[in-house]
């Protein structure tokens, strides 16, 4: 399995990351290109070779012409995006990074999703870095994203809302479940828009040390620390374990007093907020009312999100919740050819081919065929 590691030992930002892409093997002249089809406007990208602490890594900087405008709203980022000429993997991985600031500067300031003004993050040389970087992680397309713990600096940094704490609200918000760390360091480490990366990318927070390393890319930010490189590490490989190891959370609630046929819509509603799994067993508690415990599955940084749509969306009270460590053979999604049509099915080793449930209910309501009978005929295609 290709997995991509980001190694943030001194933090991440937008311009760090698209810099280690870079220096990983992302080609230049692909990445211009790439980024002409957003229609931007005037602006060169400086890429240049430095080092910090003796490491030779890349640096880059995005210069905007005279009248680029530096205030979007996030209605006009996600426009662009969707009109433009970009792969569709490479739209839909940056509009997720711009949907986890958006939501967080929402939170932030107390507005709606679409009232959102981008200041830092509308200028060019932003949305240069995040679109940027999903035109990277496509190119390499790695099967899973994992990131160390991000460190968190100290102190205060100037920007267009005035001076702020770091990590700066936003920052945090967006990091709402995701593992980080107190480091003695004076400055912001994390960026908003290096948060929204990995909250948006990443499947958490694992240890990579059970792979074989292809290449290693190294991205400058623009500080200096006396006690440590300001780099940001990018591991490309692939992983060689009969099995994965990573952790999740377990989100619970004991449920007595709704409406039974509530629990379909609300299983759909969390599915649709990024849970990993839903299940519902009977339970028979306190003064023998029968009841039903809810569990869901989801990623440790996922689990304040989807707690908040288990309180929303049902009638509990409360939500329990722990971290679990999980171990899970690799599989992947492919499409058979029937003669009823196009099936994906689930692979995993030589024993498990499981056609996709959903596929098959499809394609028997159209061809008006018993789903049994589609079933099979993917089966048949198992080599």
């Amino acid at each position: 399995m290709r997995i991509l590691v980001f190694d943030c030992f001194s933090g991440i930002s937008g311009d760090m990351t698209l810099a280690a892409l870079l220096d990983l093997g992302l080609p230049q002249e692909k990445l211009r290109q790439e980024l002409a089809k957003l229609g931007l406007g005037n602006f060169s990208l400086e890429i240049f070779r430095g080092s910090r602490s003796g490491i030779a890594a890349l640096g880059l900087e995005v210069k905007a012409g005279p009248q680029e405008e530096h205030h979007r709203h996030f209605s006009d980022i996600r426009k662009m995006i969707e009109t433009s000429t970009l792969e569709q993997s490479v739209k839909e991985m940056s509009l997720a990074i711009f949907q986890r600031l958006a939501e967080a500067e929402a939170k932030v300031h107390g507005q709606r999703l679409e009232e959102v003004h981008f200041h830092e993050v509308g200028a060019v040389d932003s949305i240069v870095d995040i679109v940027g970087t999903a035109i990277g992680i496509d190119h390499f397309s790695p099967e899973r994203i994992v990131s160390s713990e991000l460190p968190m600096g100290k102190g205060f940094v100037q920007c267009q809302h005035g001076r702020l704490p770091v990590p700066a609200p936003a920052t945090l918000e967006i990091l709402k479940g995701y593992p980080i760390k107190n480091v003695d360091v004076e400055g912001e480490l994390v960026t908003p828009t290096g948060a929204a990366i990995v909250a948006a990318l990443s499947s958490g927070v694992d240890a990579w040390t059970n792979m074989k390393i292809d290449r290693i890319g190294y991205g400058m930010g623009k500080r200096e620390f006396p006690d440590r490189p300001n780099l940001l590490r990018l591991i490309f490989g692939e992983t060689f374990e009969a099995y994965r190891s990573d952790r999740v959370a377990v989100l619970e609630a004991n449920i007595d007093d709704m409406n039974p046929e509530f629990y379909d819509f609300l299983m759909e509603r969390l599915f649709e907020h990024g849970a990993l799994d839903v299940s519902l067993s009977p339970l028979l508690m306190k003064k023998n009312r029968p009841g039903t415990l809810l569990r869901v599955i989801v990623e440790e940084k996922d689990a304040d999100r989807l707690s908040e749509a288990i309180l929303r969306e049902s009638t509990t009270l409360g939500v329990r919740s722990y971290p679990v460590s999980r171990k899970k053979l690799p599989r992947e999604i492919r499409e058979v050819e029937t003669k009823y049509g196009r099936v994906r099915v689930k692979v995993s080793g030589e024993l498990r081919f499981q056609p996709e449930y959903e596929d098959c209910k499809r394609i028997a309501l159209e061809k008006g065929v018993p789903i049994q009978e589609v079933y099979q005929e993917a089966m048949r295609k198992r080599k």
